[in-house]
């Protein structure tokens, strides 16, 4: 007997928006001179906005070179195998530090100690996610 087809479900909007709120750290993708390369970063949404800190360096040039990014979270839930993705493609900018009152205007809490002085927001021109269930994983492997 054949196993069911993959159920996937495309997710709307709003839903996109709840479960990026749910979440702290997601992956900035960004390509400067035509090289691709994906960040980890804490962030938090702003409205429909993801906005985020970060120190100048690459992250940040990258939004002057090319204010076109991507950006990606996820969960995967291990008992049930249930996981999501959502994806933003984005227009970043810097928030004038005009705007941030100060360091406590956004509720973020980045995991290094990297001092970070220098805000982005991630305004969405596209959201796009999907809900599925995980039908086959590798084994478990064991740890030492």
């Amino acid at each position: 007997m054949d196993a069911p087809a993959p159920v996937i479900a495309q997710l709307d909007r709003s839903e996109c928006l709840h479960l990026l709120a749910g979440q702290e750290v997601g992956r900035l993708a960004i390509a400067i001179a035509g090289h691709p390369d994906v960040f980890p970063i804490n962030y938090v949404l702003d409205g429909e906005s993801i906005v985020f800190c970060t120190a100048e360096g690459t992250k940040f040039a990258a939004i002057f070179i090319s204010d076109s990014v991507a950006f990606e979270t996820d969960a995967f839930d291990e008992v049930t195998g249930d996981a999501w993705s959502v994806v933003v493609q984005a227009r970043a900018e810097e928030i004038p530090m005009h705007d941030v009152v100060d360091d406590t205007a956004f509720p973020l809490y980045p995991w290094s100690a990297t001092p970070k002085s220098r805000f982005v927001r991630l305004t969405p021109v596209q959201i796009t996610g999907r809900r599925f269930h995980v039908v086959r994983r590798r084994p478990a492997r064991h740890r030492p």
